[in-house]
């Protein structure tokens, strides 16, 4: 599946924010997607995950209880509601997919299918 991702601005610290990620076929419901961040000078990093289902939900920790992940497979779309940002929250944003059932990974690297980033900068 192809993804492209999109959504992200400039917000004021507090503000909120909501990415899209839309997938390119039906076969969107048969994927467990993911969301990561990168800043600049650092490594890519998990946000979040969701199983195929929507059901299953994990976030790190860093953005627990401010970000939500959920998904729509009838839109072949992924979200990710982020709210009360914080300027370290700046980062170019990714949402991944992989095939299957397994829906839990905070390694980028065993994540197939990537999307091009969106960019989100929060000011201070």
């Amino acid at each position: 599946v192809q993804l492209q991702a999109s959504g992200g601005g400039l917000v004021q610290a507090g503000g909120s924010l909501k990415l899209s990620c839309k997938g390119s076929d039906r076969t969107f419901g048969n994927y467990a997607t993911a969301w990561f961040r990168q800043a600049p000078g650092k490594e890519r990093e998990f946000v979040g995950s969701i199983s195929r289902s929507g059901i299953n939900k994990k976030y790190s920790d860093s953005v627990k209880a401010r970000f939500t992940i959920s998904r729509d497979n009838a839109k072949n779309t992924l979200y990710l509601q982020m709210n009360s940002l914080k300027p370290e929250d700046t980062a170019l944003y990714y949402c991944a997919a992989r095939y299957g059932n397994s829906w839990y990974s905070t390694h980028s690297d065993e994540w197939g299918s990537w999307g091009p980033g969106t960019l989100v900068t929060v000011s201070s």
